[in-house]
């Protein structure tokens, strides 16, 4: 009775058993490949961080683990003022990383609110109403849009130049803002014209026959449902301004120069202070990370939006 009853009755095939061994070795694979690929993209901000720890000597061996190749010190952020025995003392470099961290993050806000706010209107016509511009449809107009992104920035280096010292917008925060709003708007554009394209235009035809609107209809109905676009949007704009260095070493020179321009210029006659540039490289991404951290969710529906429909 023992024995019958210890008997297994049901046996796997060799197909089942093929397909488990497929199915496991399918997930190792990818899960190491995306390991791997981790690794990778997080590797830049690992060597940043622990430079910021490293002296000198460090740095050109190219000690890579804390406590066991070296002992971190805080010799990057005493150099800007940062560290735990200078915080607190008066700091003429940490006067200036505040003011440019300042300047950053007014023109890098500024300027992606304005295309925003521009890029969702504009996006939001072309994908509501049908206009004509000479032989231009809703088509062209869009593709006129994106185009711009070809245009090398180096292009248009001396054009700005000469007109904003005609207007006299160097080194102003306002010149920034507006040439970023100006770059990064046919982002904007793309990516929200995508997102009013996957809201069914039946939501906005109720809202009007129920007494609302054009204007009443976009706010209360469409811009809910698109937030999420709205703020991958933005956030993907702040990240490009904010990490701009071009234009900003172009048309700044003392009041309105931004983090990527002191970053560069952590250069001297004796070389390059890698301690100190990697220290300031980490409080000027640290921003970043908190706000793709918090707004992470936004960020995949954001993106994830329109894909399919």
């Amino acid at each position: 009775m023992t024995d019958a009853t210890n008997t297994q009755i049901f046996h796997d095939s060799d197909a089942d058993k093929g397909f488990r061994a497929g199915w496991w070795t399918s997930r190792v694979l990818i899960y190491g490949i995306l390991i791997l690929w981790a690794i990778i993209c997080l590797f830049p901000i690992y060597w940043t961080i622990t430079t910021s720890f490293k002296a000198a000597p460090d740095v050109m061996k190219g000690n890579l683990v804390p406590w066991v190749d070296y002992d971190p010190k805080w010799l990057g952020f005493r150099s800007l003022g940062l560290s735990p025995e200078t915080i607190g003392n008066e700091s003429t470099v940490r006067e200036e990383f505040l003011k440019r961290f300042w300047n950053s993050t007014i023109v890098a806000v500024c300027s992606s609110l304005l295309a925003l706010i521009l890029g969702s209107m504009a996006a939001y016509g072309l994908s509501r109403f049908s206009y004509k511009f000479g032989f231009m449809r809703n088509g062209d107009i869009l593709f006129f849009f994106l185009s711009q992104l070809i245009l090398p920035p180096v292009v248009l280096a001396l054009p700005f130049l000469v007109l904003y010292k005609e207007v006299a917008l160097l080194d102003t925060r306002i010149g920034l803002i507006l040439l970023y709003t100006l770059t990064v708007l046919p982002i904007v554009i793309w990516i929200m014209r995508d997102q009013f394209g996957s809201i069914p235009a039946e939501l906005e035809e109720a809202a009007l026959v129920d007494g609302l609107s054009v204007w009443g209809a976009f706010l209360t109905i469409v811009m809910p449902i698109a937030l999420p676009g709205m703020v991958a949007a933005f956030i993907l704009s702040l990240v490009l301004t904010w990490n701009e260095y071009f234009f900003a070493a172009l048309l700044t020179s003392t009041h309105a120069n931004t983090l990527p321009v002191m970053v560069a210029s952590q250069t001297g006659s004796q070389g390059i202070s890698w301690w100190s540039m990697a220290a300031l490289s980490f409080m000027a991404i640290l921003p970043l990370i908190v706000i793709g951290v918090l707004l992470e969710r936004f960020i995949i529906k954001g993106m994830a939006a329109g894909a399919v429909k």
